[in-house]
């Protein structure tokens, strides 16, 4: 398998990186979940509404391997089983993502009722310096400020209508970080694709200033001229945050596009938080025709529409038990969703949860697509 040459190639640099007599030593963890679904009102294109029963299970193994006091290697791999009730309701699940050069996914049973799939998600070498590190491999990068939305986070941002997802999605990376100072770096990724012009790359600056974390991105991303930037701090009593993203098209002036973000949040007591976080999409439709369904479907884009408006209030009902309720609204079509969870700490490793997402909207607008959902939820890390 591919994979496992350039696993040795790494292992070659490790080498040259590290000292031969340096000391070997490795911790291990992980976490096992399981999520029963219930989603109701699932929409094709004419109308009709079925239902759908399914329930996932995902085991997270995460292996660390270090080489002296500087140089570690980190994996994690996933093993996802997943049934469903009824056949044929589920689309194909993508074999990576437009991030991602590899192929590290397998899928070795594909059956009407049940589905075995296992990946890797993390798989890299770091080695820090005394001016910084560098990473090479399948790694997490995590750029912006937004709680919601992440328009700076050109690698992996999640769609706030997947309740399911636990970690963003690993991108295959050579990444840089220097630090020019105290609360001030400068991070360089280079993402290679099938070739060297479909390849992505850009910087993100980061520092502080009057307790404001401020931040620089650019760079060259899907074909596209990139630069952006963003900020987090606290007003008074209150944080807020911001980023902001301008894609160009060098070639097409009127395919240009910004997007957005503005938020605030409040602890108005120990036990009671709120925020809220307004943002504008200029990449998306004006009008539900002109909706690009087929590139929501794949993930490379989030929204379809221009305006949308996210509430969330969690209010902890008991040492052990937390709630949350939240509202995103698409501001344009008049659809939108509510989602209510409620989770209990049974122990300091192990969690239970329950929830549910309604969406509602006229017909063919952006969230009617989506089925109600109700769910079941069991976490266990070790």
């Amino acid at each position: 398998m591919q994979w496992i040459k350039r696993f040795w190639l790494w292992l070659i640099l490790i080498g040259a990186f590290a000292p031969l007599a340096a000391q070997t030593e490795w911790n291990f963890s992980g976490y096992l979940s399981n999520l029963p679904v219930y989603q109701a009102g699932m929409k094709d294109f004419l109308g009709s509404g079925r239902s759908l029963a399914l329930d996932l299970n995902r085991l997270r193994l995460r292996p660390t391997f270090y080489w002296g006091e500087n140089t570690r290697i980190h994996l994690e791999y996933e093993i996802d089983a997943l049934y469903q009730q009824n056949a044929g309701l589920l689309f194909a699940l993508p074999q990576k993502t437009n991030r991602q050069r590899f192929n590290w996914r397998w899928q070795p049973v594909a059956k009407a009722h049940i589905m075995l799939i296992h990946y890797i998600d993390r798989l890299y070498l770091r080695r820090d310096f005394s001016f910084g590190n560098l990473t090479i491999g399948r790694q997490r990068v995590a750029w912006g400020t937004g709680r919601i939305w992440n328009p700076t986070d050109l690698f992996n941002p999640i769609n706030p209508a997947s309740f399911d997802k636990i970690e963003k999605d690993g991108a295959d990376l050579v990444s840089a970080k220097i630090y020019l100072g105290n609360f001030t770096d400068l991070t360089l990724v280079f993402n290679p694709q099938d070739s060297w012009r479909q390849s992505n790359a850009g910087y993100r600056f980061r520092t502080n200033y009057r307790e404001y974390d401020l931040s620089l991105v650019g760079g060259y991303f899907d074909k596209r001229l990139t630069l952006g930037g963003d900020f987090a701090g606290n007003l008074y009593d209150a944080g807020v945050r911001g980023e902001w993203l301008l894609s160009a098209d060098k070639n097409n002036l009127r395919r240009n596009y910004i997007k957005w973000v503005a938020g605030i949040d409040y602890q108005f007591t120990s036990k009671l938080y709120a925020l809220f976080e307004y943002h504008f999409n200029g990449q998306g439709a004006r009008r539900r025709q002109d909706y690009d369904l087929l590139s929501l479907l794949n993930s490379s884009i989030l929204n379809l529409n221009r305006r949308y408006l996210f509430t969330q209030v969690n209010l902890q009902l008991h040492p052990l038990v937390n709630t949350s309720l939240g509202y995103n609204a698409n501001l344009v079509d008049g659809s939108g969703f509510v989602f209510a969870a409620l989770t209990y700490s049974v122990k300091e490793n192990t969690e239970l949860g329950v929830g549910g997402q309604l969406f509602y909207g006229s017909d063919f607008s952006e969230y009617w697509f989506y089925p109600n959902s109700f769910f079941l939820r069991g976490e266990y890390y070790f």
